[in-house]
């Protein structure tokens, strides 16, 4: 079983960590770009666009180049962990260690009823330590997450600043908070503060009995990842997968400022969250991973043109770390539009990309309003708001030729329909917060969630 497991936790660290199929050399880590949604607008009307700013980080050409992490550990040990979620928590964790590196600096904190940090934050050597605390791990009393999670934020702070480690919390829970702080926003708070600090935490939600609203909360206002894991047997896919993000960390303090000139109006972002202040909008993330593209949608006003008139639409400025170097680096980028009276000539300019992105996040959100609207025992305004923003994007299918709008407004009606009729089950609604989550925060790994 043992040499399975970690067969089966090596392959899927190839995976995770194997997603662009060429190596690419460039001299900055991050590449900045934007994009609208049409190259070219309607001419003689006020028009709605969507703005896409990417950033698209470069492969590590190799692995032993990556930055060293500084990694928390903070498993739930409360009593519902017993059986065989300890067990496989166990041997995932494990299989962890084994992939680090003698200079990663790791810590292990258990929380059950109160918080015990088992092993301080240290370099993993040779991880004899380290694993004999993991398997010493045994479930008992309760779920005081909140205050886990702050102890191994603590560890993490030990190291914060001095060297090019990259600060990370992975935290495994199975059950509710009914320790200390307990509420979604109490824990998003912890998030947001957590990563002002630039730590990040990841969440895996473990069963059916965890609190999906606040494990999805912490891990998006921190700037990390969240999983839904029903069976325990998928545990070690998942902790390679986290590892195989934390291993491919390219940039660290991430700082997006987006201006609009005189004509163009910033409404809102789709999906993430940013700041928008009069002309100007700032997005901010912790940590971006080599081989994925991280991106903002910005809806935006945009005031009339006439015909043939060019108009510089959004520019932006990105700064951010090398965390390799340390080292500052900054780009810029901007994009103009054109206007045309012609339709014909407006849809040929659709980047269909820009609407699939836009698509997915416009669906996330209303999945998100959606279970609210569920929980208060409106699952038929619920199925509504679902199908509303399914025709909406059949709309834009059929007015650009975009096969793959089809393709999501088709599974957005179905799952309208399954909710106006049934509601969301347990499972149903934890799979549906977490794939919101992980669309919103384009996480490359998404595959965590299952039913």
């Amino acid at each position: 079983m043992k040499s399975l497991l970690t067969a089966l936790f090596a392959a899927a660290l190839v995976s995770a960590a194997s997603l662009a199929a060429q190596e690419t050399e460039t001299a900055a880590p991050v590449r900045l770009q934007i994009d609208v949604d049409r190259a070219v607008l309607p001419a003689d009307a006020a028009q709605r666009a969507i703005v896409k700013i990417s950033l698209d980080a470069v492969r590590l050409p190799r692995r032993h180049e990556r930055a060293p992490l500084n990694l928390a550990l903070v498993i739930d040990r409360s009593g519902s962990m017993q059986g065989d979620k300890i067990e496989r928590a166990r041997e995932a964790a494990l299989e962890l260690v084994r992939q680090l590196s003698p200079d990663d600096l790791v810590s292990l904190v258990a929380y059950d009823s109160a918080v015990e940090v088992l092993v301080p934050a240290g370099p993993v050597r040779d991880g004899r330590a380290l694993a004999a605390a993991i398997r010493r791990l045994e479930p008992r009393g309760y779920t005081a997450l909140h205050g886990g999670v702050s102890a191994g934020a603590a560890e993490v702070r030990r190291h914060l600043g001095e060297s090019k480690h990259v600060p990370r919390v992975l935290l495994l829970s199975d059950g509710q908070a009914n320790r200390g702080p307990s509420a979604p926003e109490e824990l998003g708070r912890l998030g947001a503060a957590l990563r002002r600090e630039g730590i990040s935490v990841s969440t895996i939600g473990l069963g059916l009995g965890f609190n999906e609203d606040l494990m999805a909360a912490l891990a998006a206002r921190s700037d990390g990842n969240t999983y839904f894991v029903e069976h325990s047997d998928d545990l070690p896919r998942i902790f390679a997968a986290e590892l195989g993000d934390a291993f491919n960390v390219v940039a660290r303090r991430v700082v997006v400022e987006i201006e609009f000139p005189a004509g163009v109006r910033p409404l809102r972002f789709v999906g993430r969250e940013g700041v928008i202040r009069a002309d100007r909008a700032e997005l901010t993330l912790n940590q971006l991973y080599g081989g994925q593209e991280k991106f903002a949608l910005i809806e935006v006003e945009v005031a009339a043109s006439g015909a043939g008139a060019e108009l510089e639409i959004a520019r932006a400025q990105l700064r951010y770390e090398d965390a390799r170097s340390a080292r500052p680096h900054e780009a810029r980028a901007a994009r103009k539009v054109s206007f045309s009276p012609e339709a014909k000539v407006v849809v040929a300019s659709a980047n269909h990309r820009v609407q699939a992105d836009y698509a997915q996040n416009a669906l996330a959100e209303a999945k998100e309003e959606a279970i609210t609207l569920v929980d208060s025992g409106r699952r038929e305004d619920a199925g509504k708001i679902m199908r509303e923003r399914a025709d909406e994007i059949a709309m834009l299918a059929k007015d650009y030729g975009n096969p793959q709008l089809d393709a999501y407004s088709v599974d957005a009606a179905a799952a309208a329909a399954s909710v106006a009729r049934e509601g969301l089950s347990n499972a149903a609604r934890k799979t549906l917060r977490a794939e919101a989550q992980q669309v919103r925060t384009q996480q490359g790994n998404a595959s965590g969630s299952r039913r």
